[in-house]
């Protein structure tokens, strides 16, 4: 007779709707989501991965924004820039919600990396 041995559970790799939710959460608010899914300690690896994906959003859309009122004082090139600046973050915010609540761990576009960093 062969043995039965006991195994643990396998892991599921299934990112369930309150996953998502806390994760949207993360992405949406992007400083503070990623503050509360720490405190909650909710929604899993899931909703960290996006929680810190939307932190570095909101320090890169902070540094772009300051960036961007400095240059608004070229005439011409400045508003250009500044609207870029203002534009790029708004997009990239979009993007990330998109990710977060399709279920599926992916990067941000440009600042993805640094996320992972930490």
């Amino acid at each position: 007779m062969a043995k039965k041995t006991a195994s643990a559970p396998a892991r599921s790799s299934t990112v369930t709707d309150e996953m998502k939710s806390w994760a949207f959460l993360g992405i949406l608010l992007p400083i503070v989501g990623y503050v509360i899914i720490l405190l909650a300690k909710k929604g899993g690896e899931y909703a960290e991965f996006y929680g810190k994906q939307g932190l570095v959003l909101g320090i890169a859309s902070v540094i772009a924004n300051v960036v961007g009122w400095v240059l608004s004082f070229i005439p011409f090139l400045g508003g250009a820039a500044m609207m870029l600046l203002w534009v790029a973050p708004l997009v990239v915010w979009v993007i990330g919600i998109v990710y977060a609540i399709s279920g599926v761990r992916k990067q941000l576009p440009i600042i993805g990396e640094f996320a992972n960093r930490f």
